[in-house]
């Protein structure tokens, strides 16, 4: 092994290293949620738009799906963020689940009947 393979290495390791303990980072923050267990609409979302899914609360998480504008969801659980922060919430509707930012929900008991 010549020594840019073993520069290579050390740094693939290194990243690696890195971003186990992010994915650890996360759950401490999920920790601090709290459950909602209500039913809620997604607004805001222009009517060409759509509202993504992630995998995790962040913007530049995964996408697992997105939800059209006026979509009901069922809301599990939400995140409360750090100053500065949007705060998320995990959303499921048939067979899509994933996290979005509260903003764009409006809840059942803020609906006007």
């Amino acid at each position: 092994m010549n020594k840019s393979q073993e520069k290579l290495l050390v740094a693939t390791l290194a990243g690696l290293i890195i971003a186990s303990v992010a994915a650890f980072a996360v759950q401490p923050a999920l920790a601090a949620g709290y459950d909602v267990e209500s039913p809620a609409k997604i607004v805001g979302v222009k009517k060409w738009d759509v509202l993504n899914a992630r995998k995790w609360p962040a913007s530049y998480s995964q996408k697992v799906g997105a939800f059209e504008p006026k979509t009901s969801v069922w809301v599990e659980r939400c995140i409360i963020a750090p100053q500065g922060g949007s705060d998320w919430c995990l959303v499921e509707q048939q067979d899509t689940k994933g996290w979005v930012n509260a903003k764009f929900l409006k809840f059942a008991y803020d609906w006007d009947i």
